[in-house]
């Protein structure tokens, strides 16, 4: 058997390829740093890409603020003294200028994470001290960042949870710094904004269709009630002169599609995913997509009225390739029945949630007979008459299927009869039907020893790299820790690991926050997660696909 040789010159290569790929995956990073040189130059600036990003709760970026308020001329020192804070005190020691790696900025993430830092420094919360330090210190990064020639990739905008934690007055303050200093934003390729009527917004769009055309992804999310004819027009000069456009999400309220229409990214647009959109308002759906040669990726998150775009939808000349479906509103039986006819060979991505089980009970049928392709399977409220043809749908896709997410939603309320029936039934015939290897696993049920005992030994051929238990406590309910020690750390069938018990009383305890638990599965290389950091959210999974 033949096989090619790798030269010496072609390691660093190889090894960057790798570590790229654990780009996400932050303790792996961390770990490469001290490997040798070529992974730590490798490593870092992938962990500070995104310094402020809240996706993980973990310390990868926790000198951040020392080390880019070192960085101050002698009047920002002064204000920043005035505060309360003394600068001196910050380390000069660093191997890179971690600041020029960052290319992503969240607004939301980065006051948040501001005001979570000013937290540490011993100030109230309520104290007139920290509402200033947490107006002036984003303006503060924000001028430093420039200053040593931050040049974003992605740039999110989120108005209405960004001023939740400061106010309009400072968020508009960064759009201006932002805005008189186009090089930090110039050469965006992911955009997110948040459309409404605020005059700020009305800037940053002006700004962006006369400066920004290389944006790969568009992500708009708004509040408009009303139609908003400027910011139709806005965004069709966005959209327009884009040369590498390929992805677009639309987020909460109807978008006019006819914003797509004769624009350059008819040959670039590979994706499109509707979340919370209602199709009543949606028009020129056929006129639309029957002109986007190369749009390969459709997603449909938690839509309403999906009935009023079938006969589009089956009038198109060209493939309707729907590759995600989240369902959580009456539909009826027909649109859904006809919407997997036209494209169940496409899909991959499916999850059930509020309907009614005699629905649900329907759509899983139509889901076995249409779909063959699923990775992603999530149920999200059922009954005992609805679990049977659930096993037999994870059965049919065993071979593609990565992604697992069961909830009984039964969490806001005390013991119910059926709380024991639903999970044991889980726990007793999923274990043998899963695949060799799984992503993630997310089961919130109410476990009880004997049960979740039988679901580790018929799954004992399974890896699961994700793990996540939310476990439903009232009475006198058992330990199940000592159990998952024995099935899961000794035999080494789980990478990372999250379990979280929910009580009656709404108290919640977290596996993660006993230290010494942690330690002891860390020996056996499993990582424990706070249970909401490790959790995904569908849409999240959607946004994070790469196409």
């Amino acid at each position: 058997m033949a096989c090619s040789k790798i030269s010496p010159g072609d390691i660093p290569e190889i090894t960057s390829k790798i570590i790229q790929y654990l780009q996400n995956d932050y303790l792996a990073l961390h770990s490469c740093i001290f490997v040798n040189r070529l992974w730590c130059r490798i490593a870092i600036p992938l962990l500070w890409e995104d310094p402020f990003s809240n996706k993980v709760n973990l310390p990868k970026n926790h000198n951040i603020f020392e080390i880019s308020l070192h960085k101050l001329n002698e009047d920002d020192k002064a204000q920043l003294n005035k505060y309360g804070i003394n600068n001196e005190s910050f380390s000069l020691n660093t191997l890179f200028n971690y600041l020029s790696f960052i290319k992503c900025l969240n607004t939301f993430s980065f006051v948040y994470s501001i005001k979570k830092w000013i937290g540490t420094l011993s100030i109230s919360n309520q104290s007139t001290q920290f509402s200033n330090l947490l107006n002036f210190i984003p303006l503060l990064l924000i001028k430093i960042f420039i200053q040593n020639k931050v040049n974003l990739h992605t740039f999110e905008v989120e108005i209405s949870s960004t001023i939740k934690i400061t106010n309009s007055e400072c968020l508009n303050s960064i759009i201006k710094l932002i805005l008189r200093n186009p090089t930090f934003i110039y050469n965006i390729k992911n955009l997110k904004f948040h459309l409404n009527n605020a005059i700020l917004n009305i800037d940053l769009l002006n700004y962006l269709y006369s400066h920004c055309n290389s944006i790969s992804t568009l992500h708009c999310q708004k509040n408009i009630h009303h139609k908003n004819f400027l910011t139709e027009k806005y965004l069709t000069q966005i959209i327009n002169p884009q040369q590498n456009l390929k992805r677009i999400l639309f987020e909460e309220r109807a978008y006019p599609l006819t914003i797509l229409m004769n624009s350059n990214c008819a040959n670039t647009l590979k994706s499109i995913v509707f979340y919370k959109i209602n199709f009543l308002d949606i028009h020129y759906l056929k006129e639309v997509f029957e002109q986007l040669n190369v749009l390969d990726s459709i997603h449909f998150i938690y839509c309403s009225s999906l009935y009023s775009i079938i006969s589009q939808i089956n009038d198109l000349t060209k493939p309707f390739k729907l590759r995600s479906l989240f369902v959580n509103e009456m539909h009826t039986i027909d649109s859904l029945k006809l919407l997997l006819e036209k494209s169940g060979d496409y899909l991959e991505n499916i999850g059930i949630k509020s309907i009614t089980y005699k629905l649900q009970h329907q759509f899983i049928q139509f889901i076995k007979n249409y779909c063959t392709k699923i990775k992603y399977f999530e149920l999200l409220e059922f009954d005992n008459q609805n679990v049977y043809p659930t096993f037999d749908l994870i059965k049919n896709v065993n071979q593609n299927l990565s992604y697992i997410s069961i909830d009984f939603c039964q969490f806001n309320y005390s013991q119910l009869t059926y709380d024991i029936e639903l999970s044991s039934i889980i726990l007793q015939k999923l274990g043998q039907i899963l695949p060799y290897r799984l992503e993630y696993l997310n089961l919130a049920l109410k476990f009880e020893i004997n049960n979740i005992e039988i679901f580790l030994k018929n799954s004992q051929n399974t890896f699961i790299r994700k793990l996540l238990i939310k476990n439903k406590i009232y009475g006198e309910s058992q330990d199940i820790l000592p159990c998952i020690k024995e099935y899961i750390m000794k035999e080494k069938r789980v990478r990372y690991l999250a379990i979280e018990d929910v009580f009656s009383s709404g108290i919640r305890k977290n596996l993660f926050t006993l230290k010494n638990e942690v330690k002891e599965f860390q020996l056996h290389n499993i990582e424990v997660y706070n249970y909401n950091d490790l959790f995904i959210k569908n849409y999240d999974y959607i946004k994070e696909m790469d196409y």
